[in-house]
């Protein structure tokens, strides 16, 4: 079973990883949006360094991958809300990976979940994908590069999530590798965007500078939070609990995006919170 305290903090990097991947997709040209989102996220974490153990080199490896993986993450994922709706891409990209992070932690780790575990990772994925597939009514003949950029981006969340939990554990600082983790890979972002559109990326309002602060404070929040409960608890779990955020989208999309808020999708928001009880309650 999850202890109280990873549940309860997963589900506020839930909240948070909804928060900025909302800003993503409203805030104009996703591209700047997402470069200068994890530029000030290298900002933040730059600050925080000092205050962090540094990871033992047994991680070091590990962390090169992760931030290879997280940077093609954050050029795939604004391509993925260029071409579709929030309330879609969303919950298939993130329903998406947490069955292929229980398989990754059977093959690297042997974290075989328990029964109860497992049932709740496949219903809480089911409920997730079902926001997606029933997210906005698509004519016959619509393109499917939404769903295709979508599976793509669940593959990368599937991959570092993994990557991150074993980074963590060999670390012996967990955070210590989150920050550095964000800390590079947003200047790695940042210096693959500048070299594929040029310096008018960085040349937005100062509406979106502020937009891009927030979702930055609310990017590293996040993923500070699930590297360390990757640490302490089995990684299938807790990828599948941070996936509740869809539930937060779900709003989102429907109230602030007026991407509309259907029974099917409110059934598919029930299944997920069935999917939350079973791995709070099931033996890991």
């Amino acid at each position: 079973m999850i202890s109280n305290d990873v549940f309860f903090i997963v589900l506020l990097a839930a909240l948070l990883n909804a928060g900025w991947n909302s800003a993503i997709k409203i805030g104009g040209d996703r591209i700047s949006v997402m470069a200068i989102t994890t530029l000030i996220g290298s900002g933040i974490s730059l600050c925080a360094l000092p205050w962090v153990a540094m990871p033992a080199p047994e991680s070091w490896g590990w962390l090169a991958l992760s931030v290879a993986i997280h940077t093609v993450y954050h050029l795939v994922l604004p391509i993925a809300y260029r071409h579709g709706d929030l309330g879609q891409v969303y919950p298939i990209a993130r329903g998406s990976a947490p069955l292929l992070v229980v398989i990754g932690g059977v093959v690297l780790a042997g974290e075989w979940p328990g029964n109860g575990a497992l049932l709740g990772v496949v219903v809480l994925s089911g409920g997730v994908l079902a926001l997606g597939w029933w997210g906005r009514a698509h004519p016959p003949g619509a393109s499917r590069r939404p769903v295709g950029y979508a599976l793509l981006t669940g593959l990368l969340i599937a991959a570092y999530t993994v990557v991150d939990a074993m980074g963590a554990r060999a670390a012996a600082s967990a955070v210590g590798f989150a920050v550095l983790v964000t800390l590079l890979d947003g200047i790695a972002t940042a210096l693959v965007v500048l070299r594929w559109k040029g310096t008018q990326v960085f040349k937005v309002d100062r509406k979106t500078w502020m937009l891009c602060a927030l979702a930055g404070t609310m990017q590293m929040g996040a993923y500070w939070i699930v590297v360390w409960a990757l640490a302490r608890a089995p990684m299938g779990a807790v990828s599948a609990l941070r996936e509740t955020s869809v539930l937060f989208v779900a709003l989102i999309s429907a109230f602030v995006l007026k991407e509309g808020l259907s029974a099917r999708r409110l059934l598919s928001a029930a299944v997920v919170f069935a999917g939350i009880v079973l791995i709070r309650f099931s033996p890991a």
